[in-house]
């Protein structure tokens, strides 16, 4: 049985597509080959690589959510360039950039705006992931009572659902939303 390996197109136009070096994108593309020999990630393997950085939780609901913003051709697999491309706007994008993928990982139905169903989704998924040890007395309101002063703060116009500009606009206008995006801009 021969095992299908996908190559990208190349890094030149990957260099150009990104706000990476291609030294920075070599590295990369070594680090993604050693977890992913195939070239290309299935769900299953995304959230086992993800749940080691989160050891004393659950982070499969999150990584769901994660693996679900990385493919953007929503077809059940993670290449190269799609986590490339994701990465170099985590940590090299414009602020609005980062906003615009934060809020399209929260937008999980994708049909344009945040409704409290899914940031309860979100919600649950990050305590999930965070483990008893981060939140030992969590009380079954503690999530409810986060997606409210979210709506409280994001929604504006109080119509029960955050569209992309209100997003945006609550996000620059808090300050520990601001240096929450800015916290990985050193990383590489």
């Amino acid at each position: 049985m021969t095992m299908v390996s996908h190559r990208p197109e190349g890094l030149q136009q990957l260099e150009a597509q990104t706000n990476f070096s291609k030294q920075e994108l070599q590295i990369l593309y070594r680090g993604f080959k050693n977890e992913c020999p195939s070239g290309v990630v299935n769900e299953d393997t995304f959230k086992h690589i993800y749940a080691q950085f989160f050891p004393h939780g659950d982070a499969s609901t999150y990584a769901h959510y994660l693996f679900n913003a990385f493919d953007t051709t929503n077809n059940g697999s993670i290449k190269f360039e799609d986590f490339v491309m994701g990465l170099s706007t985590l940590l090299r994008g414009t602020l609005r950039d980062k906003l615009e993928w934060t809020f399209h990982l929260y937008d999980i139905n994708r049909d344009g705006y945040i409704n409290r169903e899914e940031m309860t989704e979100i919600v649950r998924a990050i305590y999930d992931m965070m483990g008893k040890y981060t939140y030992p007395a969590l009380k079954g309101d503690v999530p409810q009572q986060h997606v409210d002063a979210f709506f409280q703060k994001m929604d504006k116009n109080k119509d029960g659902v955050v569209t992309l500009e209100e997003f945006i606009v609550a996000c620059q206008e808090d300050e520990m939303m601001m240096s929450s995006m800015q916290l990985f801009e050193n990383v590489m």
